[in-house]
């Protein structure tokens, strides 16, 4: 049964199926390979009670770039999924909710050898879900360590899509923080280099200056993407470089985005005190504005939103 925080229906495959009725079969290929795509968004009610998607597009347009990576095509249009978005909200009564697009290969498939043109599946779910790495995160930000387990190698990893089989070691380093008492965990690279949080990139505030790692071997997340433009809005600098450990533990401020995330204040890693120990006047400034971002009232980045 579902609970309180899901949903009554889910969409599949073109249609709304009610919660308990939405299955895959067993046997799905995605399920015993990972070869899935999917994306995180959220809708927010904004400051006139209506309820919109944050940046539907840009997860849209991503979420077809990452199915299409390994050989899939999605059987719908952004535009129909945004609108299959749009009912779904509507059907289940959120006024803000996270929404989770999956595309996934089915059990017409076995065996690692993909057809050229693998059959894809879509799903569509949504939930209430709140602060993804605690309530009192932006107020006293979080503890993290640097993780054992490393980001897999751009050599023979796909760090641009959000695939399912991508997944597994962000899975093992959060695992492996959370038993020794972390809220989150951040992967190195194996070149030794910082990488990313377990589901989040990751920017620190030197100087007044905002670095983050280079995009070639990290997702390219749409509220790093936010941070970008903020940056520009507020006439910060920011510059993308290999990063070491030892410049996170030196560093003013340190802080993860992601849309599950948002822009979360890290104070302590590994446990070294970041700067004063609690979050920092850049982050919480950037946080400010991503928030008013999501609810309309930063007119600037209105285009941003898709109402419901």
């Amino acid at each position: 049964m579902a609970g309180d925080s899901d949903s009554k229906f889910i969409w599949m495959d073109g249609k709304l199926i009610p919660f308990d009725q939405a299955q895959v079969h067993v046997l799905s290929h995605s399920l015993h390979y990972g070869s899935a795509a999917f994306e995180g968004i959220r809708a927010y009610q904004t400051k006139d009670g209506r309820t919109a998607i944050f940046r539907a597009v840009e997860h849209m347009h991503r979420f077809e770039r990452s199915t299409r990576i390994f050989g899939g095509s999605l059987p719908y249009s952004s535009e129909e999924l945004i609108l299959a978005m749009r009912e779904l909200i509507k059907a289940n009564g959120f006024s803000s909710c996270y929404l989770r697009p999956l595309s996934y290969i089915g059990n017409e498939t076995r065996g690692l050898k993909l057809p050229r043109e693998p059959k894809m599946r879509v799903a569509l779910a949504t939930w209430q879900w709140g602060k993804y790495l605690g309530t009192d995160a932006i107020n006293n930000g979080i503890k993290v360590c640097v993780a054992s387990f490393r980001r897999p190698d751009v050599a023979s990893a796909l760090p641009w899509a959000k695939l399912s089989g991508n997944y597994l070691n962000s899975i093992m380093a959060r695992r492996e923080a959370s038993l020794n008492g972390y809220d989150e965990a951040i992967l190195l690279d194996h070149q030794g280099f910082v990488s990313e949080g377990s589901g989040e990139n990751i920017f620190i505030v030197q100087g007044g200056q905002l670095l983050t790692p280079s995009a070639g071997g990290v997702l390219l997340g749409i509220t790093r993407d936010c941070v970008f433009a903020f940056a520009k809005k507020l006439g910060l600098t920011v510059k993308e470089q290999s990063m070491t450990r030892n410049q996170l533990y030196e560093a003013d401020e340190v802080f993860f985005t992601g849309t599950a995330a948002e822009i979360t204040p890290i104070t302590n890693i590994d446990g070294h005190r970041i700067g004063t120990g609690k979050p920092g006047a850049t982050t919480l400034t950037l946080a400010k504005l991503f928030d008013d971002s999501t609810t309309g009232v930063a007119k600037d980045f209105a285009h941003w939103l898709t109402y419901v």
